[in-house]
């Protein structure tokens, strides 16, 4: 039970001081989540701290791998819609 920080974490530390068991580390090349440290903020909070002030979509991932923030989700823009939007500025 403990969630994981992926390589699109910017460092920008708003998780780490956050997080009630302390489990969030500064490291290089992106924030470490140590997993025997991780409770999910099960018992502390509703939901887990890292994850609601995360700004990057699917930069934490739960314990099934699955990203807590997925595509879409902070920015309201449906993924199909932004890879149209992408693929659009890189043809240019």
């Amino acid at each position: 039970m403990a969630y994981q920080i992926t390589d699109g974490c910017v460092n920008c530390w708003a998780c780490e001081p956050l997080c009630p068991s302390h489990a969030i580390q500064a490291a290089k090349p992106h924030f470490i989540i140590d997993p025997s440290q991780c409770s999910e903020c099960a018992g502390d909070f509703a939901e887990p701290q890292c994850a609601s002030i995360c700004p990057i979509e699917g930069a934490i991932l739960d314990a099934s791998g699955i990203p807590v923030n997925p595509p879409g989700s902070l920015t309201g823009i449906p993924p199909e819609r932004w890879n149209t939007a992408m693929a659009e500025i890189r043809a240019r």
